[in-house]
């Protein structure tokens, strides 16, 4: 599988943060009925390992773990199911790690020394975060001139009212947000509400990309 054509496929990566791996399978649901089999489950609960379990077992929906920081949860990930790993920063051993066990690596990167690292580790796309306060879609957009190899996928402060910013830039391979899964809509089971959050994020996604 190749997993970083299948984001770029998405153009949207939900980020997802579960309190209760028992909504998992349904979460995944909803975003598959919104037209988005994809997700970036964080790391940031204790329910993140059950849930990707749930959610890749599946088989309809690209699951990857996000807020990963130690090689040691990049192990747990993958033992889960995880097909790619996000994490916020740029760690030689996380990037190892899911090297060693042949899955993706989505590593942060926001400065141009941290992006010549990556390139040293052998990455060619990393995610930029937090984007909104890191420069935003103009500062990727200069990125590209030195680093016109290096792709992002931009998380932390995106939402519908500036993802044309981004979609419109050649170097942004998939944008990462949580408005389409907002924590309390899961917590409270309205998993219809997430479908049709989703479906209005792909749609405005392809609006934004016809013709491209």
């Amino acid at each position: 599988m190749d997993v970083l054509a299948s984001l770029r496929a998405a153009r949207l990566v939900p980020v997802v943060v579960l309190d209760d791996a028992a909504d998992a399978d349904s979460l995944a649901g909803a975003l598959v009925a919104g037209g988005l089999p994809v997700a970036e489950v964080t790391f940031r609960t204790a329910a993140a390992r059950d849930s990707i379990k749930a959610m890749s077992a599946r088989g309809d929906i690209l699951v990857g773990a996000g807020t990963v920081l130690t090689a040691e949860q990049v192990d747990q990930a993958v033992e889960a199911g995880a097909n790619y790993i996000v994490s916020p920063g740029l760690s030689r051993a996380v990037v190892e790690r899911c090297q060693e066990h042949g899955v993706l690596a989505l590593a942060g990167a926001v400065t141009a020394t941290e992006i010549q690292a990556a390139l040293e580790l052998g990455l060619t796309t990393v995610k930029f975060f937090p984007a909104g306060t890191s420069g935003g879609a103009a500062a990727i957009k200069a990125l590209a001139a030195p680093f016109g190899q290096v792709s992002f996928v931009p998380t932390g402060g995106v939402g519908p009212k500036n993802l044309a910013d981004y979609l419109a830039l050649a170097n942004v391979a998939a944008v990462g947000g949580s408005w389409m899964c907002p924590r309390d809509l899961v917590t409270a089971g309205n998993f219809a509400g997430i479908t049709a959050l989703t479906l209005e994020a792909v749609a405005l996604a392809a609006s934004l990309t016809a013709g491209k």
